[in-house]
């Protein structure tokens, strides 16, 4: 024992000679030991003052640390001081050691973090505070000022902000100072422009330099499609009011125009109630607000299955439509015995025209006489036009229609066949010109953005100068503002097309008011898609929907002819990650039901090799026994459309990546798959768990996916655009690689059970987890 005492004491001894030399002065004088390890102590004070309050969520405020930093610059000079006057013969390393640590801890730490301190409570918050009450008292004067104060600060200053030590002070005051700045800053960019535009177009008209004021103006009107919305910034409101005074003053506005539009209803019936209301209360405010559909009235529930569109023309007829082009679902009965029949008996009860200037109708004998090539100012009800001259309020307006080319795959028109949508438009262009109309609306079943190599609204805008308004359909495109192509296809300036979009499923009416000058050139638009479910349903139309409803109701009891021997289940892990769900797992419901996308796709394109449903979609069970039509319907209740997409092998992986980010919990993007058979390992990071993707090949081997090859995959649309956060499918969808099929899932769904012998009640392994074998 003694001997262990003793080796500690020599050890002790050795590094206190090897710290301050070994002299008879050295740490042998306890009172410069005092005060350097005072001066130390208090040097590491300092750094942990902002530090450790940082760790726990808060920042130290200049004011507390005044106080520690004084204390640490006095000891320290003093312990350096008194090093000096020793006569230690190591004080050079003594000094060296303690300068370090001041330098470390103070220095870079604690004097540049009470800078960033007092930079982010002087100078950001009080610019924050004064764009908070430029806000509040909506003054867009105050507003620019503060805005450009905390601009400058952004670009010049806050490199202060980084240059001290600790990161978790640094992190905390970013977020509590610069990131809301950031945030304020990229908010207000955009309205703030705009003001300034404004004002420097009413400084111009002021003296009188009119064009050069409507310049600006014009080039203005892309940018208030990108403001935000009032909720998000109040004082928009106000900024809209100026601008519309603005306009008012500076702009000779000869006639404004009022539409309401919607599109894809797809037979959703038990929405009438409500969109009547909301077309009332739109023609309360503007009797001469003309009604506009795009198309795609057919297919997608039990009323159109039983009533064939009748159901829904009592409707749009109560509601006096003004016009109609028509979607590729209107064709899809071509194909049956009746051919044509119910869309011809659709077209003649109409109390409203239709318009089509790219299909032609004359080979089909059950709609051959209801189509007039030449242009009407007198259109009658139950014809077909390939435009028309409508009158609003003493103005000619010119209306037509197109309709995809893709129909000719994607339904079932028979003879009926499709020009050249281009060509098709410009020609009516120039007739208008030719009757004296310069105020052109494009009625299109096209797709906003879909493939430009077959059609769209976007490529219609820039290639044919003329029409001014694009009331599209197709794409289920939701477009809460009206998008504005001023550009052609060259990129050179054009006069401005305004396009507009009501998604699907009459979820939305859109509304559109467009200002023509004296030319017939847009000069300022203004448009809202109106929510239908917030409305009340109107009393007529819902007694109308009782005499359609019993019927579909019916209907939905009855059995498709399937029999399921035992319960389809829909599990779910109710918080339980150890159970299984249809959002992590394959299910026989699943499998079926991708096996029926696949077998459909292929029909229209042979290159597809999977696909691919969402475990958020598939929303219930089917119990065992007789299967109906309702059960169906259940599974699958959003009236989702099959899409196909083309994709490499890296974006598919990539998209299997998200499908099982969330493994073991419960993702609603989770991807049942059918063609194919995917290996995952649940052991790797979210993000590196994809083992291998193989499709089904011609002879029924499985071959690996390989990331630079193209691939061809049929999913629902609401996935192929990007739902459930598949950024990768977006960005495909964005580029024109996905093609909407527009054929209804439960009705694919339906089909496939039909088509089954018995159903396999067991899973097949197409999803495995490597990390259970």
């Amino acid at each position: 024992m003694k001997n262990s005492k003793f080796k500690k004491s020599a050890v002790a001894a050795i590094i206190a000679t090897s710290l301050f030399s070994a002299t008879n002065v050295s740490f042998a004088n306890s009172s410069l030991q005092e005060v350097v390890d005072n001066a130390r102590k208090d040097i590491k004070k300092a750094s942990y003052s902002y530090v450790v309050p940082a760790q726990s969520g808060k920042l130290a405020t200049s004011a507390e640390l005044y106080s520690v930093l004084n204390t640490a610059k006095a000891n320290y000079q003093k312990a350096k001081d008194a090093i000096n006057k020793s006569d230690a013969k190591n004080k050079n390393t003594l000094l060296k050691n303690l300068d370090e640590l001041y330098h470390e801890r103070v220095t870079k730490g604690l004097i540049p973090y009470i800078d960033a301190y007092n930079y982010a409570d002087k100078y950001l918050d009080p610019i924050m505070k004064e764009l908070e009450k430029a806000e509040a008292n909506k003054d867009w004067a105050a507003i620019e000022k503060a805005y450009h104060k905390l601009s400058t600060q952004l670009k010049s200053r806050t490199a202060i902000l980084y240059r001290f030590t600790g990161k978790a002070s640094r992190d905390l005051l970013l977020e509590q100072y610069k990131n809301p700045a950031n945030q304020k800053r990229d908010a207000l960019a955009v309205p703030v422009t705009i003001y300034m535009n404004a004002n420097k177009a009413a400084a111009l008209y002021a003296e009188g330099k009119k064009e050069e004021a409507m310049a600006i103006v014009t080039a203005t009107l892309p940018l208030v499609e990108k403001l935000p919305s009032e909720s998000e910034l109040p004082a928009l409101k106000e900024l809209k009011t100026y601008l519309e005074n603005l306009y008012a003053n500076s702009t000779d506005v000869d006639f404004s125009l009022s539409l309401m539009h919607i599109n894809d209803t797809h037979a959703k019936v038990d929405m009438a109630p409500k969109r009547v209301t909301a077309v009332k209360e739109v023609r309360a405010k503007n009797p001469s607000a003309l009604l506009i559909d795009a198309g795609d009235v057919f297919t997608g529930t039990l009323f159109f299955n039983e009533y064939k569109g009748q159901a829904d023309l009592e409707f749009m007829n109560l509601m006096k439509y003004d016009a109609m082009t028509f979607g590729n679902h209107e064709f899809d009965l071509g194909s049956s015995p009746e051919g044509h029949q119910a869309l011809k008996e659709f077209i003649q009860k109409s109390n409203f025209p239709f318009v089509s200037a790219n299909v032609d109708f004359s080979q089909d004998t059950n709609l051959q006489g209801l189509f007039n090539v030449k242009v009407s100012s007198d259109p009658k009800n139950g014809q077909i036009y390939s435009g028309i001259i409508k009158e609003v309020n003493g103005q000619k307006v010119g209306l037509f229609g197109l309709t995809t080319a893709e129909t000719a795959g994607l339904s079932s028109p028979g003879k009926v066949t499709f020009t050249d949508y281009i060509k098709a438009a410009q020609t009516m262009v120039d007739e208008f010109e030719k009757q004296g109309v310069n105020k052109v609306v494009a009625v299109t079943h096209i797709g906003y953005d879909d493939n430009p190599a077959v059609d769209n609204d976007l490529t219609l805008a820039a290639a044919v100068n003329g029409i001014d308004v694009i009331v599209g359909g197709h794409s289920h495109t939701k477009l809460e503002k009206p998008t504005v192509v001023n550009k052609d296809k060259n990129g050179k300036e054009k006069d401005a097309t305004i396009i507009v979009q009501a998604e699907t499923n009459s979820s939305f009416l859109g509304t559109l008011n467009v200002d023509f000058d004296k030319e017939g050139k847009v000069v300022g638009h203004e448009g809202e898609l109106i929510a239908l479910a917030d409305k009340k349903e109107d009393a007529e139309a819902a007694e109308i929907l009782k005499k359609y409803s019993a019927k579909v109701e019916e209907v939905s009891a009855k059995e498709i002819g399937v029999v399921a021997t035992a319960e389809l289940e829909n599990p779910r892990t109710s918080g339980d990650d150890t159970k299984p769900s249809v959002r992590k797992n394959e299910t026989v419901l699943g499998n079926i039901i991708t096996d029926g996308m696949l077998a459909k796709a292929k029909k229209v394109n042979s290159k597809v090799i999977m696909a691919l449903q969402n475990g958020g979609g598939i929303r219930s069970n089917i119990d065992a026994g007789p299967i109906t039509v309702g059960e169906v319907l259940t599974v699958l209740p959003y009236n989702n459309t099959l899409a196909t997409m083309e994709v490499t092998g890296a974006e598919l992986k990539a998209a299997f990546e998200i499908s099982f980010k969330s493994y073991p919990g419960e993702n609603g993007g989770f991807l049942h798959v059918s063609g194919a058979k995917v290996e995952f390992d649940s052991s790797k990071p979210s993000g590196q768990r994809v083992v291998s993707i193989k499709y089904k090949a011609a002879d029924g081997s499985y071959v690996d996916i390989k990331d630079d090859e193209k691939y061809v995959v049929a999913t629902n649309a609401f996935t192929a655009k990007g739902g459930d956060s598949y950024d990768v499918f977006a960005k495909a969808y964005a580029e024109g690689r996905v093609t909407d099929l527009g054929l209804s899932d439960w009705e694919n769904f339906q089909e496939q059970l039909q088509s089954l012998n018995t159903i396999n009640n067991e899973t097949e392994g197409r999803i495995v987890d490597v990390k259970k074998k």
